[in-house]
């Protein structure tokens, strides 16, 4: 129980880090062990190839994230008022009939909250992509928020990562709104 709160106990920077160590063939355990049990033939440099960048990065932002996304359901299934259950039990409904009809619409809310909030803070993920792949490899895993910080500071054209910022500016400003209407909506119920 008190495992699940570890990713967001641990630094981003020094989760960053541990995800490419943990998974670079020199330094760690589970290329390690994969080649001991036969799945692969040789290391595979996870954060380094194309074939394999994305899903190591988005592996990291689920175990960054799940802390959050176990703790919203556990809260929303707490609020679930165990009458509504009691009642459906005597009316002969069946547990999946129960959860489709009672459980779902109760977390509707914060099914809709916590994958609006996910959507944004992938969006905004700078800090996992460039401490892991730095935008790489080639330009394959940039991202807005990458694409901006090499545009401005690293190749210091200013205007240019102005626009790119502006547009990042323009889409959070819509994914705001859509959670403000959600999150008005839902106290309105």
């Amino acid at each position: 129980r008190k495992g699940v709160l570890l990713p967001w106990m641990i630094n981003t920077s020094v989760s960053a880090a541990a995800s490419t160590r943990s998974t670079s063939t020199a330094f760690c355990s589970m290329p390690k062990a994969l080649l001991q049990w036969g799945v692969i033939d040789q290391g595979i440099p996870f954060f380094a190839e194309t074939a394999t960048v994305w899903p190591s990065i988005v592996a990291v932002l689920v175990w960054r994230e799940l802390p959050f996304v176990v703790i919203s359901f556990m809260a929303g299934l707490q609020a679930i008022s165990s009458d509504q259950y009691q009642a459906a039990a005597i009316d002969g409904a069946t547990s999946w009939r129960s959860f489709w009809h009672i459980t779902l619409p109760n977390l509707r809310p914060v099914i809709v909250v916590v994958g609006l909030m996910i959507t944004i803070g992938a969006f905004n993920n700078f800090i996992y992509v460039w401490l892991t792949t730095g935008g790489g490899p080639g330009t394959y895993s940039q991202v807005l928020a990458t694409q901006l910080f090499t545009t401005a500071f690293v190749d210091n054209h200013l205007g240019r990562g102005a626009a790119v910022g502006l547009l990042m500016s323009t889409v959070m400003l819509a994914f705001a709104a859509v959670y403000m209407f959600v999150v008005l909506r839902a106290s309105d119920d």
